[in-house]
């Protein structure tokens, strides 16, 4: 049984108390769950197959279609969003400010799209994804309310044989074949409820931050726990207080967050960033993260404490993330790393007015930023109210959920609903929750068994014609995640247009050179603080699962580059083949080996 169907989670059964039922949007123009294939010795055949439907999933359906390319998109959830379609926790909102967080293919609509607040909500984010869907007609190539079970190669055919199955029973699905698939499930779609004895007896509601329900549920008048304080709980926990009786937050490990600032934003601020739209969307392409920060260009180190103070003081009153920029050597030298996060617990510590509640909430046994930043709105100065309790869970464990409630090595805590913000199984839990096996039959989870290994984060050795959109191995996570899709979609795409041209059928990456790249990726992380710290970075969150640093470090620009260097050399790396079977299905148009990146250099 999947871990999300135990017995009487909020988004199965009867509907949480003091709930208003919202009926679900309806796309008449999606397939929702219908037949795509047909017996398994008929199965529909596609030139490509595309697992996921959110922002990465999109835009590839997006470009599968200017390369002339019959594509279906396989969906598990009931609409398009990914992410944005399953985190509809309260408080849920991007980290990356709304200018930034949004597509740059298409110079009409990020012209015409306007935000209303600096920081996005997930409801606008939403709405701005479906929006997508409708103006390029991509719904009509998604197929919802489906999971991808399994994936497998047949080297005789050259094909990969795709089962599925209905996402919301678990009911037989179809079988499908395709020369390419090509995963957009996301590096945080597979939610992790953490495994507490007692869970299904509890009479309450229980319910995760990464599968909220689609109807509005009111705490109003009741006792909730939250587990868990990475970034949804820091976002959720200031609104669940204001319903709230009484709020009791379960805290294993505190976790530095910074002040959003969060504010209207003006239409004549968007016009104006909107007029160098894009010479902004290049610059970030060349940054680190993607995102048009304002980069420290000198080290902690060779500042003042007076000029440090000043910096700080001066990001902090500008908030979100770029606090961790403040200077060029903060993520490699543990002096100047020590010097921000103390100014953080300090800030800590004057916003909390419980001297004890503060020093739990002050994290002191990990470098600022090597977990993945915060950005909150009165998270510190939720701990004020008298109806907001912390308890730390590495003092007093839990040791089982109760019918009534949750105890700990110290007491029992009763409760009328339960909400676990314990994060994701990160970047591989979705591949791993899928079986697939490349040539030989071998399984990519078996391979992955001590770790992911890719070439440049994009394809494994040993599993052709697969691609990964912001797999391990690449910038992904430590990105303006919306920038790494399109570059990794692009890259994708021009491949393709490259074997379409050739004739080619089969590309894999040659083993030795994903060797060298997994070699220079753990390289350049072990230059930083990040190995060093207990995270979902290095799946440290889930028992289990190997302990290597997950995404790679080196810079989206630098990536960018390298990705460039190897398409400019003919691939390097990467293995090409002919095949007696019939060339790529394609539909020639004067679109579909031009190149739609104005960015990229061939």
């Amino acid at each position: 049984m999947d871990e999300l169907s135990a017995p009487r989670p909020a988004e199965a059964g009867r509907p949480p108390r003091g709930s208003r039922k919202v009926a679900k949007p309806h796309f008449p123009e999606s397939h929702r769950g219908a037949a795509a294939g047909t017996s398994p010795s008929n199965p529909t055949a596609f030139d490509a197959v595309v697992i996921g439907a959110g922002f990465a999933g999109l835009y590839m359906l997006h470009r599968l279609r200017q390369l002339g390319l019959r594509a279906r998109v396989f969906e598990a959830g009931e609409g398009v969003g990914g992410t944005w379609y399953w985190n509809r926790y309260p408080g849920a909102r991007c980290d990356v400010e709304s200018m930034q967080y949004s597509y740059s293919f298409d110079e009409a609509l990020q012209q015409e799209w306007l935000w209303s607040e600096r920081y996005p909500q997930q409801a606008e984010i939403l709405r701005y994804i479906n929006h997508v869907a409708d103006r390029f007609a991509l719904r009509r190539d998604i197929q919802l309310d489906t999971r991808v079970s399994s994936a497998h190669y047949n080297e005789g055919e050259q094909r990969w044989t795709v089962q599925t199955e209905r996402s919301s029973d678990g009911s037989g699905g179809d079988i499908v074949q395709a020369r390419f698939v090509i995963s957009a499930a996301g590096c945080l779609s597979m939610a992790k409820v953490p495994e507490l004895p007692g869970l299904a007896a509890f009479k309450g509601r229980w319910y995760h931050t990464g599968r909220w329900p689609h109807e509005t549920v009111d705490f109003s008048g009741q006792r909730v726990a939250v587990i868990g304080t990475g970034s949804s709980g820091i976002q959720t926990i200031p609104v669940l207080a204001r319903q709230a009786k009484e709020l009791v937050v379960f805290q294993r490990t505190p976790n530095f967050s910074i002040p959003a600032w969060n504010k209207p934003l003006p239409v004549a601020d968007q016009e104006a960033w909107k007029s160098g739209y894009a010479e902004h969307r290049a610059q970030a392409r060349t940054t680190r993260s993607g995102i048009l920060y304002d980069y420290s260009t000198r080290a902690g180190v060779d500042m003042s404490d007076v000029e440090r103070q000043q910096e700080f003081d001066r990001r902090w009153q500008r908030g979100g993330a770029n606090f961790t920029h403040a200077f060029n050597d903060i993520y490699s030298n543990k002096i100047s790393n020590d010097a921000a996060a103390e100014y953080v617990r300090n800030k800590i510590r004057s916003t909390v007015h419980d001297a004890q509640v503060a020093a739990l909430l002050a994290p002191t046994d990990h470098a600022i930023g090597t977990k993945r930043i915060c950005v909150d709105s009165n998270y510190y100065e939720t701990f004020n109210l008298p109806h907001v309790k912390l308890v730390d869970l590495r003092a007093t464990p839990i040791e089982q959920v109760t019918p009534d409630g949750i105890r700990t090595s110290a007491q029992s805590h009763d409760f009328d609903a339960i909400v676990f913000a314990t994060g994701y199984d990160a970047i591989t839990g979705a591949l791993d929750g899928i079986d697939i096996r490349g040539a030989g039959g071998r399984s990519l989870k078996d391979k992955w068994s001590q770790g992911p290994s890719t070439y440049l984060g994009l394809m494994s050795a040993g599993f052709p014609n697969l691609f990964i959109i912001t797999g391990p191995g690449s910038p992904s996570v430590l990105t303006n995640v919306i920038v790494a899709i399109e570059q990794h979609v692009d890259w994708i795409a021009r491949a393709l247009g490259h074997m379409q041209a050739q004739a080619l059928h089969r590309i894999a990456p040659v083993a030795q050179a994903e060797t060298d790249w997994m070699l220079h990726v753990h390289e350049v992380a072990n230059k930083t603080l990040f190995p060093g710290t207990n995270s979902w970075y290095t799946g440290a969150n889930i028992p289990g699962k190997p302990r290597v640093f997950l995404p790679y470090i080196g810079g989206l620009g630098t990536y960018t580059t390298i990705c460039e260097d190897v398409i400019a050399a003919g691939y390097r790396g990467f293995e090409f083949s002919a095949s007696p079977a019939p060339a790529l299905a394609h539909r020639p148009t004067p679109q579909v080996l031009r190149d739609t990146t104005s960015t990229e250099t061939s």
